[in-house]
């Protein structure tokens, strides 16, 4: 049993190079791209030094094995047995460019902070198959949103981050409404009627 080991200046070029591939790998993953279901992508972790970044897989695998469910919703998401531990002991936040959606006539949607270059989203993750695998709660959608679709992801304030963390905070986040997003569209059919 190790009861006691050592630190030196000689470690410094070592944790570098550890660090530098973590950063490398962080870059390649994330290159501006679009992320899809199934797609490894970053997320904010509370670390026992703070918030951090990881990379984990977007997607609980489905219960009969057929597809990942992506989404939970938060209004009941405490009282579902296959979030309860993730929501309660592995919150995390997705953090994004901005998040598309399809309207009934499959028109897409492209939803941005109006304040900010970054979205945080709120979301929770658990372990299957020595994977780390994560969904992203949505709530009502707000006046932004309604148009295209009655959910929108629940978006988290930039000073709510902690909070997020905090379990007494969070059922209080997890009721409240998102701001106001900006909406652009490359195409929208127009309709007389």
């Amino acid at each position: 049993m190790c009861g006691r080991y050592y630190v030196d200046r000689d470690m410094e070029d070592e944790l570098e190079k550890v660090i530098h591939e973590i950063d490398r790998k962080m870059r390649e993953e994330c290159q501006g791209r679009d992320v899809y279901p199934t797609n490894r992508a970053p997320v904010i972790e509370n670390t026992a030094n703070g918030l951090g970044l990881s990379i984990q897989k977007w997607g609980y695998p489905a219960p009969q094995g057929k597809g990942v469910i992506i989404n939970a919703r938060s209004e009941s998401v405490l009282d579902r047995p296959m979030f309860r531990q993730g929501i309660r002991y592995h919150r995390i936040v997705i953090p994004a460019r901005g998040f598309y959606e399809w309207n009934r006539e499959k028109e897409k949607s492209t939803f941005t902070r109006f304040d900010s270059p970054l979205m945080y989203m709120a979301g929770f993750y658990d372990r299957f198959e020595n994977e780390s695998r994560f969904v992203i709660l949505t709530t009502e959608a707000n006046g932004s949103m309604i148009k295209v679709h009655d959910r929108m992801p629940l978006i988290l304030e930039e000073n709510q981050l902690e909070q997020w963390f905090d379990g007494d905070r969070m059922e209080e986040i997890l009721r409240q409404t998102p701001t106001l997003l900006q909406r652009t569209v490359e195409y929208e059919q127009q309709s007389l009627f």
